[in-house]
């Protein structure tokens, strides 16, 4: 994720030079190259692989806990991505199927930064939940 020219962050995936691309970026490509390029998945919509809900959660993390593999197109190359569904806040309600469009949409604490072992200012909260369209 990047927000560099001060705006909306961005949820940003690494082109390499066979074509690929990667979520999350990656320094090193599937053909051994570095990246010559980022994509914003953040301007794109993608399609449910496959979903769940876990009821055993980290702690801070809502509990139950809606997830989704999602893959984008993007110029017809598939990238993937897993993360949780945006559900309103309640995960219980989700009314999602396999083959659904969604959205990334930003979310600024993906889970609550005190609940957690590690100090809080030593790890990024925010990130990207996909949204049905």
């Amino acid at each position: 994720m990047s927000d560099s020219d001060g705006g909306e962050p961005t949820m940003e995936a690494y082109r390499y030079p066979d074509g690929s691309i990667t979520y999350p970026g990656h320094p090193i490509g599937p053909d051994g190259e570095e990246p010559v390029g980022t994509v914003d998945l953040s301007e794109h919509t993608a399609e449910i692989v496959t979903w769940t809900t876990s009821t055993a959660t980290p702690p801070g993390v809502r509990e139950p806990n809606a997830l989704a593999v999602v893959e984008f197109d993007v110029d017809g190359e598939p990238v993937r991505a897993i993360g949780q569904l945006a559900t309103d806040d309640n995960p219980e309600e989700i009314d999602v199927e396999i083959g659904d469009e969604v959205r990334p949409v930003y979310a600024e604490e993906l889970r609550e930064p005190g609940a957690g072992i590690r100090e809080p200012a030593s790890q990024e909260w925010d990130g990207f939940r996909f949204e049905p369209v």
